[in-house]
């Protein structure tokens, strides 16, 4: 009985032990990129915006992470939000809805995250809704885009300016196995 109970302690043992490595094989990327609705957008009329390739700068941020590309397991979008800097008292009840979508060189377009029905008292941050997709080869890729598309309730007067900070959650493998 004493054995059992041994070999059940080491067991647990073990995958606490394994947990712990697998936390060390995982960190966070994080981006913030502008976009610009400009005042010329029509009511109710989807609207497409992109940003300029993004650089990705995987490669430094994995090797300060000890891991290289052909390591990542995987990686998520764990959070995005936007902030609206400009008009200074706009808010961000003129949409009624926004999705973003990444893309890279080679590499099909997914959606990443979005935000439907946004209530006209939403104030100037926004955190949306996120698909949990592995986007590795997205962030992988030297540079990669974000669209963002966005349908409109309210003619806007003036231009409007959005932070989108991303952090993206990243699984490396462990050991290299």
């Amino acid at each position: 009985m004493k054995s059992v109970s041994l070999l059940i302690l080491l067991i647990l043992g073990t995958i606490n032990t394994c947990d712990e490595v697998d936390e060390l094989t995982q960190f966070e990327m994080e981006y913030t990129e502008e976009v610009v609705i400009p005042s010329s957008t029509g009511i109710n009329l989807p609207f497409n915006i992109f940003t300029p390739d993004i650089e990705s700068n995987s490669e430094s941020t994995f090797s300060v992470n000890d891991t290289r590309k052909d390591l990542i397991e995987e990686i998520t979008l764990k959070k995005m939000d936007l902030t609206l800097t400009s008009p200074s008292n706009g808010d961000f009840g003129f949409l009624n809805s926004i999705e973003i979508y990444i893309s890279a060189e080679d590499v099909s377009e997914v959606r990443i995250a979005w935000k439907e029905d946004i209530p006209s008292n939403v104030g100037q941050y926004l955190e949306l809704e996120t698909s949990g997709a592995d986007i590795k080869e997205f962030i992988k890729k030297d540079e990669f885009k974000l669209r963002v598309n966005t349908v409109t309730d309210e003619a806007l007067t003036s231009d409007h300016h959005i932070d989108i900070h991303s952090i993206f959650h990243v699984d490396a493998e462990i050991l290299g196995q």
